[in-house]
């Protein structure tokens, strides 16, 4: 049975699913999400929050409003369950977002049915065959859907990634958690403990919301499905009373295995979010970093398939998005660490605690964690190269905006600053793909832990909020990075 022709098919529609989704879309990209569940509710709340740099690029794309009405502003950031507070770093969005996956899926959901993204659901994929042209997709009920490309976004246990025989290497599992969300006869307190087992946490979710429960677990990893019997087990053993445990909206085991995919790509599959790296939730990284590789990703992907850049483009995901990836686990496997349960391990606690108490080590790590310290390597030159655009407040012609907001259609954009005069190149061959600015801006330019920086005459801003060039527009170096990024091939028109 034939599914039907795509340009990209996304296998998942989870945060990282929808995220590259609307990316594409936005770019004028012929894309298709296929996603196993029938619905979009999920059975949990999942990931918790969102931390600094998602908010910005959703601020980016002008939707991040409907986020912020959902959540709850908060400073999220936590090490070895330390809060780490950032509202005095350099971003307009100096907090993270209270807001449950089950919140943000559908939040995306409803702003990929704007842009008219069809989801397929109750679509199991089983695998891909891709050749010198394309991409089928099987699925459960014998139907094909072929594309261009197809993007694994479908998890830990992905079947693209298995398909496309890209290797998985990392660490196998030392500790197991019991996770729920349950009903309690009698109120249980809130907070966390430790004992010879591990950490363990009780916390009700919201006034009348249901009780979240965490319990280090005695079995390290196993394929049976936890039931209500181990977790009440597991509640008596640790607070000597199971609560009056009932109703549970579901109950999940995970653990502290973390593995990355050796590549991010092989040939026209590539993956994304957790089919490309999983790591326990320690410090919530997790949904983040895959909806930020999805921003990375989308506007590549969108000018290879439109025949403007090169599929060589598609290699910069990879060089770009597995050092962060690989950063992310490396502090998700600190934290399992310093969380063990014996003296060596308090003792080092308390050290990491002393030191999390300081301005520097603070500011160093929360700018880590929340995303807004990333800086891809982009070679040598200004100190704005390959790091997030400061959302500088910016006054055209036309009256008052934000960089942000000059980057709401996914599109490359050319600032130019002070009255410098245009650039002697006719950016008109970019047309398509990166919007000319002329502004002026006053206010300062500064970066997480680099501080203040020397404001240059011109910036070459990527669809994804980062710098691909600075310096002043009669710059021999500007037509470099303008064909390197945005292609040397003639403009054109998106495609729906």
């Amino acid at each position: 049975m034939t599914g039907s022709e795509h340009a990209v098919a996304i296998v998942g529609g989870g945060p990282t699913g929808l995220m590259l989704a609307c990316e594409l879309r936005l770019a004028g990209v012929d894309v298709v999400v296929l996603e196993r569940r029938a619905t979009q509710e999920l059975d949990g709340s999942r990931a918790g929050g969102l931390n600094a740099r998602t908010l910005e690029v959703l601020d980016q794309r002008g939707v991040v409003e409907r986020f912020l009405e959902a959540g709850r502003v908060a400073q999220v950031q936590l090490f070895n369950l330390v809060i780490l507070d950032i509202a005095d770093l350099p971003t307009r969005h100096a907090y993270g977002l209270a807001l449950f996956q089950g919140h943000v899926e559908r939040l995306l959901a409803g702003w990929a049915s704007e842009l008219d993204v069809p989801i397929v659901r109750s679509c199991e994929v089983t695998g891909v065959a891709q050749d010198a042209d394309g991409v089928d997709v099987e699925t459960a009920d014998g139907r094909t859907f072929r594309a261009q490309f197809a993007v694994g976004c479908d998890g830990g246990r992905s079947v693209v990634r298995r398909s496309a025989g890209i290797a998985f290497p990392g660490l196998d599992a030392s500790t197991s958690w019991l996770i729920a969300e349950v009903e309690m006869d009698d109120e249980p307190p809130p907070g966390m403990r430790r004992d010879a087992r591990g950490a363990h946490g009780l916390a009700r979710l919201g006034p009348d919301g249901p009780v979240r429960v965490v319990l280090t677990d005695a079995q390290v990893e196993t394929a049976e499905v936890p039931t209500m019997d181990d977790l009440r087990a597991g509640l008596i053993a640790v607070y000597g009373t199971d609560y009056g445990v009932h109703d549970p909206r579901w109950i999940s085991r995970f653990t502290d295995a973390c593995r990355q995919a050796a590549s991010y790509r092989a040939g026209r599959v590539l993956l994304a979010g957790d089919a490309a790296h999983i790591h326990p939730p320690q410090g919530g990284q997790g949904l983040n970093t895959g909806v930020q590789d999805a921003v990375n990703l989308g506007w590549k992907l969108a000018q290879v398939v439109q025949g403007t850049s090169p599929e060589g483009l598609l290699d910069t995901f990879h060089a770009e998005r597995h050092p962060v990836g690989a950063r992310v686990l490396r502090h998700t496997m600190a934290q399992v660490a310093l969380a063990r349960p014996d003296e060596r391990h308090d003792a080092l606690r308390e050290t990491m605690n002393e030191l999390l108490a300081m301005d520097e080590p603070r500011r160093h790590l929360g700018a880590t964690l929340a995303g807004i310290a990333i800086a891809y390597d982009l070679g040598e030159g200004h100190a704005l190269l390959g790091r997030r655009m400061p959302d500088l407040d910016l006054r055209l012609a036309t009256g008052a905006t934000r960089v942000s907001e000059l980057l709401h259609d996914a599109r490359g954009v050319l600032l130019v600053l002070g009255g410098t005069g245009a650039p002697a190149l006719d950016v008109r061959r970019w047309a398509g793909r990166v919007r000319l600015v002329e502004a002026t801006c006053d206010g300062p330019w500064e970066l997480p832990l680099i501080g203040a920086v020397e404001a240059p005459d011109a910036v070459l801003i990527r669809p994804d909020g980062h710098v691909a060039w600075a310096g002043s527009p009669a710059d021999a170096g500007l037509a470099e990075a303008l064909d390197r990024w945005f292609g040397a091939g003639p403009s054109t028109s998106p495609q729906g």
